[in-house]
């Protein structure tokens, strides 16, 4: 995938996700330090939002959190469901990258009146409703985006959330994060083969599977959004426990980062028993055919993930569709209408 061949060119979705290099190389974490100290003396952090806004950037911090043995419970889920929970000792954390999605500014305006001063938003545009509803808002450098599916966002969605958990562990990522750029350009721009671009095209069901970490979930909804192909949401070794008795041997099953344990167990059940295509997206060879990253350390979710949107837009393009305009998705899926 890159900008200098048209086919890629005229789409804003591939415009946006190679945007997203410029969009790490202007990240300042140092934005979130007074935020950081406050939600570390709350030791409770809620992060809620519809969609991409939610699914990458919670779930990456909430991993995180856990593998680093963080002292800070990070808990998240969809706004309508927040509503009817206590978040009276959390602080919450609201995205929504028009600032108008009206589960999340409902939610917010709820805990204000609820007396929680520890509510937050997080935008991709200013003077917003949310920033309204919520005690400080802070938006995002990239911009708007055109295309229906969101991409350089959730990226600087996510390292706004992971910084967050930096700047609480005092941990100084400025050598580490100037690196990241390059990698993911690195990973937006690597060769898809063509086999694989073409199995997943006449898959009756393309699969995401890995870690619970938002990378795989958030690959299931791009696969819907960009290539209009149903697809599911494997989490861990969910792919081995029961769903091979009704997938098809034309399915697809993409294991994002594959558990070294598991492998064998995976080919077991999913290349032998049910006898689909199972490739890997890894930083390093295994024995399915692998896309393969760049190395990044404890950034290669984000890795993983722009390869996979690489992957997604050469499925589209081998499909023939629009990339920039699903048929019934919209880029603000329920927009709160002020009356």
């Amino acid at each position: 995938m890159n900008l200098t061949d048209p086919k890629y060119a005229s789409y804003a979705l591939v415009q946006e996700m190679m945007q997203t290099v410029q969009a790490v190389q202007q990240f300042n974490p140092n934005q979130t330090k007074a935020v950081a100290k406050a939600i570390a003396q709350k030791g409770r952090l809620f992060l809620t939002g519809e969609g991409s806004s939610r699914i990458f950037p919670a779930k990456n911090a909430m991993r995180k959190a856990m593998t680093w043995g963080m002292d800070l419970s990070i808990a998240t889920d969809g706004s309508r469901q927040a509503a009817s929970y206590d978040l009276s000792k959390f602080a919450v954390f609201c995205a929504s990258n028009s600032g108008r999605t009206k589960e999340v500014v409902l939610l917010a305006q709820q805990l204000g009146a609820a007396g929680n001063n520890d509510r937050y938003g997080l935008s991709a545009n200013p003077g917003t409703m949310l920033e309204k509803a919520c005690a400080q808002t802070w938006v995002l450098n990239c911009g708007w985006e055109q295309a229906v599916a969101a991409t350089k966002s959730v990226i600087e969605q996510t390292l706004f959330y992971e910084s967050i958990l930096w700047n609480i562990q005092g941990k100084d990522m400025t050598a580490e994060l100037a690196k990241l750029p390059e990698l993911i350009e690195q990973a937006l721009i690597l060769c898809i083969p063509k086999d694989i671009v073409t199995k997943a095209v006449k898959a009756p069901t393309i699969y995401f599977a890995g870690y619970n970490d938002g990378v795989a979930e958030e690959l299931t909804l791009k696969t819907n959004e960009i290539t209009r192909k149903k697809s599911d949401f494997l989490e861990g070794t969910y792919a081995v426990h029961g769903i091979e008795e009704v997938m098809d041997p034309n399915d697809i099953v993409f294991v994002v980062d594959p558990i070294e344990s598991e492998i064998e167990k995976f080919q077991e059940v999913l290349s032998k028993g049910v006898g689909l295509t199972v490739v890997a997206i890894s930083d390093h060879e295994t024995p399915f055919p692998t896309i393969r990253v760049p190395k990044g350390g404890c950034f290669n979710p984000y890795l993983f993930l722009c390869a996979g949107w690489n992957l997604l837009v050469e499925i589209g393009l081998a499909k023939d569709i629009d990339l920039d305009k699903p048929d019934r998705a919209r880029k603000v899926g329920n927009e709160l209408v002020q009356g």
